[in-house]
């Protein structure tokens, strides 16, 4: 169905690869199959990968997307549905335009799950310096740096334009995320204090809850020349992702949204199970890998994924503790999560891919609370066993003792993290209580003692594994 009008736009912030490898291409396989009714536009909120954002500038939006199989299959696709690349500006003053456009119908964003700055009751957390910078600087007019500040200059923007409704997308790793992320913005709302625009984002604007997934390494110099010597195209922005694709969203869109259906996204009333089965069985076993990996000196995640005691410690914290939460006679999942489980281990063993440790292991003070402490709730409350998922946070306490003596061979980089706290962790006389201790990490569950007693007995078993 040809357009031949002005498309709506969806307007995404953090032109990063998972979005040009994910949401891009499935609005791009829309467009390809003649449903040019959207396009996208984007750009960052914070003065990054400005080589990136220049190469995509120049090339009018257009970049080449390298795809390979477990197999070691390659194609590459020119994707071409960003229609505006936005160069960053202090100000935002290029994705305020865009946002306060009433063509703009969809503002999504992917910045990490810990830039949302959430506690573990989901309350904003202000102990982030950048966040109260925020705060100060919205209630002075201005835009932020982070996902709320730049979203309330947005949003002021299009209220004042009465450009009417916009739905708000979450295309993070963070479980309930259209929920979360609302919370968020509108606790930051009413710390600002402006009562109409909180009023209107309330009234003008859905969150649905959505799940996404692709492995999308950090472009290397081989993508370009594979690009190069596959299509004749040299390609600064080129990238690269695993075959595997899944989108599944909750259908709560208030201002119209893609046929996303024809081009295989799942659209559904509610994303709890995929969410659960994507965070706990991918998500929290992708950072596993990554910690234990990078303990026993390998790079990249198909490594670890192919040593045996690696992959044994993440098919046990999957089969023993993740599984009989998830799939219960009372609440059976419509997901078979034995098989999800070897498919993903499948996926993480694909050496095509060349996925660091260092990419997948940032940000552990949000993965704990976020991907592995949840288990450990449910476990403790049906008084079962704990030992399979105390792995998970072992391995990455003996990691964080290795940064904190400067022996990883790669700069670790964690948002949610407060280096004073993680070094005083590392350097109590008893680490591992220190650890446990930590409300940031464990909240309710913090200092509890089937907890220190199932970290003692995983720890030990991580000393080992180091030592053999």
């Amino acid at each position: 169905m040809p357009n031949t009008t002005k498309p709506f736009l969806m307007l995404h912030l953090g032109l990063g690869s998972f979005h040009r490898a994910h949401q891009a291409l499935y609005l791009h396989q829309l467009q390809q199959s003649g449903d040019t009714r959207w396009a996208l536009a984007g750009g960052n909120i914070r003065p990054d990968m400005a080589e990136t954002i220049d190469a995509l500038i120049a090339q009018h939006g257009a970049y080449t997307l390298e795809t390979v199989t477990p197999q070691g299959e390659r194609t590459y696709t020119r994707i071409t549905s960003i229609q505006t690349v936005v160069r960053f500006d202090p100000l935002l003053s290029g994705l305020i335009r865009l946002g306060a456009d009433a063509h703009t119908r969809i503002i999504s964003f992917t910045v990490t799950e810990a830039g949302y700055y959430l506690d573990a009751k989901d309350r904003l957390d202000l102990n982030f310096a950048d966040l109260r910078a925020d705060l100060e600087a919205v209630k002075d007019g201005h835009a932020g740096s982070t996902i709320y500040g730049a979203l309330t200059a947005i949003l002021r923007a299009r209220m004042q334009a009465h450009a009417g409704a916009v739905t708000l997308l979450n295309c993070d790793n963070l479980r309930h995320n259209g929920d979360r992320s609302r919370s968020g913005l509108l606790q930051f709302l009413e710390l600002v204090g402006d009562t109409d625009l909180l009023d209107w984002v309330k009234a003008h604007t859905s969150s649905p809850n959505a799940m996404v997934d692709r492995i999308t390494p950090r472009p290397t110099p081989a993508v370009r020349e594979r690009v190069l010597a596959a299509t004749g195209v040299d390609d600064p922005a080129a990238l690269m992702g695993e075959s595997f694709i899944q989108w599944v969203i909750e259908d709560n869109f208030i201002a119209g949204r893609p046929e996303w259906e024809a081009v295989g996204v799942e659209m559904v009333d509610s994303v709890q199970a995929y969410e659960e089965a994507k965070i706990r069985l991918l998500n929290a076993t992708h950072s596993c890998i990554a910690w234990a990996g990078t303990l026993v000196g390998y790079t990249y995640i198909h490594e670890g994924t192919h040593d045996a005691q690696i992959r044994q410690f993440a098919f046990d914290y999957v089969t023993e503790d993740v599984i009989p939460v998830l799939d219960t006679p009372e609440h059976p999942c419509p997901i078979n999560l034995a098989n999800y489980r070897d498919v993903v281990l499948d996926r993480f063993g694909n050496p095509a891919i060349a996925d660091t440790n260092q990419r997948v292991a940032m940000d552990g003070f949000s993965k704990i609370p976020g991907f592995i402490a949840p288990t450990f709730r449910e476990r403790l409350a049906r008084n079962e066993s704990i030992a399979s998922v105390a792995m998970l946070p072992a391995l990455f306490l003996a990691y964080l003792q290795r940064w904190h003596a400067g022996n990883i061979s790669y700069e670790y980089q964690d948002q949610a993290m407060d280096p004073a706290v993680a070094h005083a962790i590392c350097e109590s006389a008893d680490p591992v209580a220190a650890f446990c201790a930590d409300l940031s990490l464990w909240g309710n569950l913090a200092g509890d003692a089937r907890l220190v007693a199932a970290m003692r007995g995983a720890y030990a078993r991580v000393q080992q594994f180091m030592q053999r």
